[in-house]
């Protein structure tokens, strides 16, 4: 295997990385955030009666759906009869509260490619920061779901680190703690300790369903309900899993308010 590697860099002389197109992202298989196209709601309500999750919900003559909530599974679009709701690829949609995660679910924003994004993000923790930004994860409870869509930041695909975000294994050292997981109770203690060990300013940003309102394991004995319940949160995302691109959203969403609240 070493003399492979020796004779390209001896025939290439200099060892490039070509990242991926972005045409392949994201797969056809994904599934974002549903959406509703009002002219063929008939209110039947079938999507609210089989969401698993109850984040679907008639307020005021309006379907609403609460992102917190939403695992993404498609049984809203898969029951709808009249083909209203249907299955997005949305990604953009972390949220500075909790309430501004309920809304209408009308519309399906236009993507942005990963370069772009990260070329985004970079000037922003530069301006920010004047450095890199580094990121504690903290599994308070997780299935592992999330844990796998952070290692995928660091994937050739991704591979935040040349944007100027480093996931770091101690909270001193940290800027920001990536919280998955409800938040169980055996977790409650050591999610504590984590935050008060990461100094101030620092930004706390709840991923996925679970870490946003405890998720499927809502209101079960086990758990807390999601991450505010114990620590203050800066930004919400969505999903169960969110994807790689939504986590990079969230963080230049997370810069934004850091700024505005200076």
């Amino acid at each position: 295997m070493l003399k492979v590697i020796d004779k390209g860099v001896r025939k290439k002389g200099v060892v490039t990385t070509n990242y991926p197109s972005e045409e392949y992202l994201p797969f056809d298989g994904y599934l974002g955030a549903p959406v509703l196209d009002p002219s063929k709601c008939t209110f039947l309500r079938e999507c609210e009666r089989v969401c698993p999750t109850e984040a679907i919900n008639k307020v005021e003559g309006l379907l609403q759906i609460d992102l917190s909530r939403c695992i993404f599974c498609g049984a809203c679009a898969r029951a709808c009869q009249n083909g209203a709701m249907s299955m997005s690829k949305d990604f953009e949609l972390a949220a500075r509260s909790r309430k501004g995660m309920v809304r209408s679910p009308v519309s399906s924003p236009a993507e942005s490619s990963v370069e772009v994004m990260g070329r985004q993000l970079e000037a922003k923790i530069k301006k920010a920061f004047g450095r890199s930004l580094s990121i504690r994860e903290v599994d308070a409870g997780s299935c592992n779901g999330c844990e796998v869509e952070v290692n995928s930041l660091t994937n050739a695909i991704y591979d935040i680190e040349r944007f100027g975000l480093h996931l770091v294994a101690s909270p001193r050292h940290a800027d920001a703690l990536l919280v998955t997981g409800p938040v169980t109770r055996n977790m409650e203690h050591a999610l504590l300790q984590t935050y008060r060990a990461t100094p101030d300013p620092k930004l706390v940003i709840a991923m996925g369903a679970c870490a946003c309102s405890g998720g499927i394991f809502k209101d079960c004995y086990a758990t807390a309900n999601g991450v505010d319940k114990l620590v203050p949160v800066d930004v919400y995302i969505p999903g169960c899993p969110p994807r790689p691109q939504a986590i990079i959203h969230a963080f230049m969403v997370a810069l934004d308010k850091m700024k505005e609240r200076r």
